[in-house]
């Protein structure tokens, strides 16, 4: 992977994915149905088996994880150096572009008409 590029785009449809996976495992090494509960449990969203595995060997091959050796049959993965840097920038521009969408809201005539129907005030 390119030092220069830190940003999730060429995942295409995996970024969603990929950026769930990073987040779980900055939280430490785990397993693929490690990874689904935590995933579940914090961001409210099952992955499923096909696209798990598809985003663990992209992320693998990019080397933003790798696999640590296991006893047993199941294989647990770590974020290495790389992937926390990328997390990082991918998750603070997710936060900026949040930010502003949301101080737009706040400012949109319209919008304070739509939480108003909302709380049912209007």
């Amino acid at each position: 992977m390119p030092d220069d590029d830190k940003s999730l785009a060429g995942f295409g449809r995996y970024a969603g994915p990929a950026t769930l996976i990073l987040s779980s495992l900055a939280g430490g090494v785990k397993h693929g149905y490690a990874l689904t509960k935590d995933i579940e449990e914090f961001a409210g969203v099952r992955l499923a088996p096909g696209t798990l595995y598809e985003a663990l060997a992209r992320l693998d091959a990019q080397g933003l994880i790798e696999a640590v050796h296991s006893e047993d049959r199941r294989r647990p993965y770590r974020l290495t150096a790389a992937g926390a840097t990328v997390l990082r920038a991918h998750l603070e521009a997710q936060r900026a572009a949040a930010e502003t969408g949301l101080r737009r809201l706040a400012a949109n005539p319209l919008t304070a008409n739509l939480r108003a129907v909302s709380r049912g005030t209007r």
